[in-house]
């Protein structure tokens, strides 16, 4: 954005802390505690991570809600329900569906495939690197808006963060000139600071979010940084830790976090929120987690009980994976016969547990949605 041509106001705008990242030092008195704290919250949920039998399936709708959350706040609007139908939708090859779905469905549902495009990039062994979040950018602005954004490109021209409603600046981030060089120092850190690994995370993010290096949809990528991060250094076992429900919830202050530091270099009070947050958010993961585990073992049993098949289990994966689908999709990428996959539909609406979205017409196939589930992801 162009300051000169758009008349907004800088009397409080904050600018790119130049030389002072890395941080020189911090209180670690004040943050000896809130860091075990946060550690043990953690580990609490990394231990119901490894608990599980296949948390990728089980916690593929916190992904999906992830999205939903981090886009929000970025402006971008809409529901789990949304982009699960159009998720469905778009997996099925020959449906004509997709027109008729909003913009900010697609692009909310393209952050879950950037944030899948980094986590398999990572699990593949690559390093968290310009390589790494430019690809997961490029996926995140494939359509929209974003698409005319310079999808996994830096910025060239200087970025602003503005207060549209005030029309002030708050924050100038690094010119591009200099942003080059500061990835490098930045993604040095990342892999080779000694600090304890959640203050390091905490660093990484504000300072990723501070370079703003990218046009748009820094936000979001930032906070798959975090993500990242945590199951780089093996806080995590695996990349299911997610962070902007709480972030959202204390946006003021994340915000203003943030601009301190640039302001008074100062790195402490935001690191004390940032572990604030880990905190907090282990502890809603962790119980979210243990519920749709409960949910699957109680669902286990009961599919067992309903449809008398040795792919009964089968059946319950693919609707933890997919809570919303075409039941073709179902009935050709579920591993069940089909016959036994047509069956088993029929069986599971008639219960109740399946709810019908649309009905199944000519050639149509319906679209029904795993109601359990999806109440607990909700909530």
């Amino acid at each position: 954005m162009k300051l000169g041509t758009q008349n907004l106001d800088l009397s409080e705008a904050v600018n790119y802390h130049y030389g002072q990242f890395p941080p020189a030092s911090f209180d670690y008195a004040v943050l000896i505690e809130p860091t075990a704290s946060a550690a043990a919250a953690l580990a609490r949920y990394d231990q119901m991570l490894k608990a599980m039998h296949n948390s990728e399936i089980l916690l593929a709708p916190l992904r999906n809600q992830e999205a939903v959350v981090s886009s929000r706040m970025e402006g971008t609007v809409s529901t789990l329900d949304e982009v699960l139908r159009y998720e469905a939708d778009q997996e099925e090859a020959q449906s004509n569906e997709l027109a008729n779905y909003r913009s900010e469905a697609k692009e909310v549902a393209l952050y879950g495939t950037a944030l899948r495009r980094a986590q398999k990039s990572v699990k593949e062994g690559h390093p968290i690197s310009s390589v790494l979040l430019r690809g997961a950018h490029s996926v995140l602005l494939g359509f929209g808006h974003g698409a005319h954004n310079a999808p996994g490109e830096f910025k060239t021209e200087q970025n602003y963060l503005v207060d549209r409603a005030k029309r002030k600046v708050r924050f100038i981030p690094i010119s591009p000139e200099q942003l080059a060089p500061s990835m490098d120092a930045l993604f040095d850190y990342i892999h080779q600071d000694t600090s304890q690994v959640l203050i390091r995370t905490a660093v990484a993010h504000l300072e990723f979010e501070a370079l703003h290096p990218f046009k748009d949809g820094n936000g979001r990528v930032g906070r798959m940084l975090i993500t990242l991060c945590l199951w780089r250094y093996g806080i995590v076992a695996e990349p299911h830790f997610y962070i902007s429900s709480f972030f959202e919830d204390n946006r003021d202050e994340y915000i203003d976090r943030m601009r301190d530091v640039s302001r008074s270099g100062d790195w402490t009070p935001w690191v004390l929120f940032f572990l604030k947050a880990l905190e907090t958010q282990a502890k809603e993961n962790l119980e979210k987690a243990e519920q749709i585990r409960q949910l699957y073992e109680k669902m286990k049993d009961d599919f067992r009980k309903i449809l008398s098949s040795q792919w009964s289990t089968s059946a319950l994966d693919f609707l933890f994976e997919r809570p919303v689908f075409r039941n073709n999709v179902f009935t050709t990428k579920s591993g069940i016969p089909s016959p036994t996959a047509h069956r088993f539909s029929r069986i599971l609406i008639e219960q109740g547990i399946l709810r019908t979205l649309v009905e199944p017409a000519g050639r149509r196939a319906g679209l029904y949605s795993f109601e359990p589930l999806l109440e607990l992801v909700r909530s």
